[in-house]
């Protein structure tokens, strides 16, 4: 039998006992909290409301925003788009932070089938968030302490507007890892002063139609590999947008001035990768490890340029004191970049079609963004910091969530992969129902399989409805292509 990460590393559905779950941490030496007993009832600290300004929220858990790749080609809302939707408004969540990250413009968009912000698609986003909140009224009764916001993202170097399985990389630098990585040639166009300001334009008026579709807050993305993120590494770029922290910033702060002056009131959020390293591939023996580099590693964020094997927050403390200085308070703490880095952004036993077995135990990863987001919340407690990795846990997902939350060291609990499988996680924790533990996500990265071979994204193992979906077979045997 192959020597794979599910034989080298412990599995938490093997955990049964708080004890055991204690004795794995303290044997990776991870920096990991937990509480022993999950409380219930409204004392309960994930049951706790949370006050943001004159707002109330009405519990701890957040859903995460996710890459839809069923959307129609011109950008609005399918079925398969409204039945997620669905499932996160009767989740109990009371935090939606964006549900789905939304093109402000068909070039930015990360695949064709991806929800985009147009005049044309405008009342399809609206009825879009009329459907989650009937959902959660229909199952919760009142939605009047439920925060939804809409993620609002440009894919950049990762654009596939037009074909899957095409790049139309809209790049900011050339980065001599990533260009290499992914067929990007020496004389490709980087974007023009001018064409980043007319990004900065569709962001702005994309968040004028969110705010006239309902949506309390956009999020402005800057993580994941995306534009956003490029632009806090771009030092190699030259011009008013490239070098200097302040420049690299620029274009988050157009984007804020301009939201303010269009659509006064409406909150704005941004989702950051605090952290990075240094590109990964995969090994000799399956299992991911960093490309070769030699000198200074100028080219990531939130990583240490001489040693890029190690992360380095220096530079991400100063752009959490722009936010703080522009007044953006809400912010989602993430890692890395699931093309090139996906151990660190989320961390998996069983890797995607396009992926490389873990270089560590998956644990360690989570525990890596559970103690970054923890580090930054002490450092900004005027801050609502929401965190990530905590699919992973699974069974233990709630006892790691209450031990943070109830330390202060994290305001809410972000939930990604694990909604897919299992929408009702939120509502079966907050009432003291037993896990269903064949829903919880295993980490199998079909979601992420199926969009890398052209296929819609769900939990082809765990969820019936996508168990059953024609499209089942086509995943099925895309993979078996692959291990033969």
């Amino acid at each position: 039998m192959p020597d794979t990460a599910s034989h080298r590393y412990g599995r938490m559905a093997s955990l049964k006992h708080a004890h055991e779950f204690a004795d794995y941490i303290a044997r990776l030496g991870l920096p990991l909290g937990f509480d022993r007993e999950v409380s219930t009832g409204e004392g309960a600290p994930l049951a706790q409301p949370y006050s943001f300004g004159e707002l109330r929220i009405g519990n701890r858990f957040c859903i995460l925003p996710m890459e839809g790749w069923d959307g129609t080609v011109d950008g609005r809302p399918s079925e398969l788009t409204i039945r997620r939707w669905r499932h996160f408004g009767e989740s109990g969540a009371k935090l939606i932070w964006g549900g789905e990250a939304v093109a402000v413009s068909h070039e930015g968009r990360a695949n064709p089938n991806q929800l985009l912000s147009s005049d044309n698609t405008q009342a399809s986003l609206e009825a879009l968030r009329r459907c989650l909140v009937l959902a959660h009224e229909e199952r919760h009764g009142a939605s009047g302490d439920l925060l939804i916001g809409l993620q609002l993202t440009h894919s950049g170097r990762f654009a596939r507007p037009n074909d899957k399985k095409r790049l139309e990389p809209r790049i900011l630098y050339h980065h001599p890892l990533l260009d290499s990585k992914f067929g990007i040639a020496p004389g490709h166009p980087c974007l023009t002063d001018g064409e980043i300001e007319q990004i900065i334009e569709d962001f702005i008026a994309a968040a004028v139609r969110a705010q006239s579709a309902g949506f309390a807050f956009v999020d402005i993305k800057h993580c994941h590999g995306y534009l956003g993120h490029e632009f806090l590494s771009a030092r190699a770029r030259g011009g008013k947008y490239g070098g200097s922290l302040e420049n690299r910033t620029r274009f988050l702060r157009a984007i804020v001035e301009g939201v303010r002056r269009d659509a006064p009131g409406l909150l704005i959020g941004v989702r950051l990768s605090a952290f990075d390293l240094i590109p990964f591939r995969m090994g000799s023996d399956r299992r991911g490890e960093p490309e070769d580099f030699s000198g200074r590693y100028e080219y990531g964020f939130g990583v240490d340029a001489a040693n890029p094997v190690e992360i380095e927050l220096t530079e991400t403390y100063r752009f959490l004191d722009i936010l703080d200085q522009l007044g953006i308070r809400l912010v989602c703490i993430s890692g890395g970049s699931p093309y090139y880095t996906p151990h660190i952004q989320r961390p998996a036993l069983f890797p995607p079609s396009d992926g490389y077995e873990p270089p560590e135990d998956p644990l360690a990863g989570a525990a890596r963004l559970i103690a970054v987001t923890s580090e930054v919340k002490a450092r900004y407690p005027q801050m609502t910091i929401v965190g990530t990795g905590y699919s992973y846990l699974q069974e233990w997902l709630p006892n790691v969530a209450q031990h943070y939350v109830r330390t202060g060291q994290v305001d809410f609990v972000g939930l990604g992969r694990v909604v897919l499988s299992y929408p009702d996680l939120p509502w079966d924790v907050l009432r003291g129902a037993p896990l269903e533990t064949k829903r919880l996500c295993r980490t199998f990265s079909d979601c992420t399989t199926g969009p890398r071979n052209g296929l819609v994204s769900g939990c082809f193992p765990l969820d019936p409805f996508y168990r059953g979906h024609p499209q089942a077979e086509l995943l099925r045997a895309a993979k078996q292509k692959l291990q033969s």
